[in-house]
């Protein structure tokens, strides 16, 4: 069984990737503060308690219980005590399906350095290895080309346009869709027994 401690990787630069923590609220909201701009055209509009330290000790604490029912893995990239991005797993369906909605920023003074595409192949790794997830999927704006840029890199292929599919910035906006299959084999759940 993998720790915690098993789960950090290097991204290169001073950053790592690592499982969220309960202490994280307040570099957690010093982070959303600071991007706040850089990451409104592309996020939900949030309400004023989002920016604050208590409102990611709540954000944390819910998801630590989706985490816990086995619905969500949500993933740090830090720089010392500096939270400079995240990558989640989302919807995490077993059964059958066996698949996990990927959702991924990085601060915007840590842009164009590759840590998204390396943080988004290590998450990816990991839902396929550790998991044993059979496919992730993300979606994008459609003039998000450097977030399909980091998908392609990762070997996730188009499939699709979904009109209206999120509320982003104030407006429901279509998506092009996305998936990576990471693996065909069964779903543990199914095995056979011998």
């Amino acid at each position: 069984m993998s720790t915690s401690d098993d789960l950090i990787f290097d991204l290169g630069g001073g950053v790592l990737l690592r499982l969220t923590e309960e202490g994280d609220h307040t570099a957690l909201a010093d982070a959303q503060r600071r991007n706040r701009t850089h990451l409104a055209p592309w996020s939900p509009r949030r309400p004023e308690s989002f920016y604050t330290a208590e409102g990611q000790a709540a954000r944390i604490r819910a998801g630590a219980e989706e985490a816990a029912a086995g619905r969500l893995v949500p993933w740090l990239l830090v720089e010392g005590d500096r939270v400079v991005g995240a990558v989640t797993l989302s919807n995490v369906v077993r059964g059958p399906f066996q698949s996990a909605d990927l959702g991924y920023w990085v601060a915007a003074d840590r842009t164009g350095r590759g840590l998204a595409g390396r943080a988004v192949a290590h998450v990816c790794a990991d839902a396929g290895d550790r998991l044993g997830l059979h496919r992730v999927a993300a979606a994008t704006l459609l003039h998000n080309a450097a977030s399909q840029r980091v998908l392609a890199r990762n070997g996730f292929e188009p499939i699709g346009v979904a009109p209206h599919y999120l509320h982003i910035d104030g407006a429901w906006r279509d998506h092009r869709l996305f998936q990576r299959i990471l693996h065909d084999a069964l779903p543990a759940d199914q095995a056979l027994s011998p």
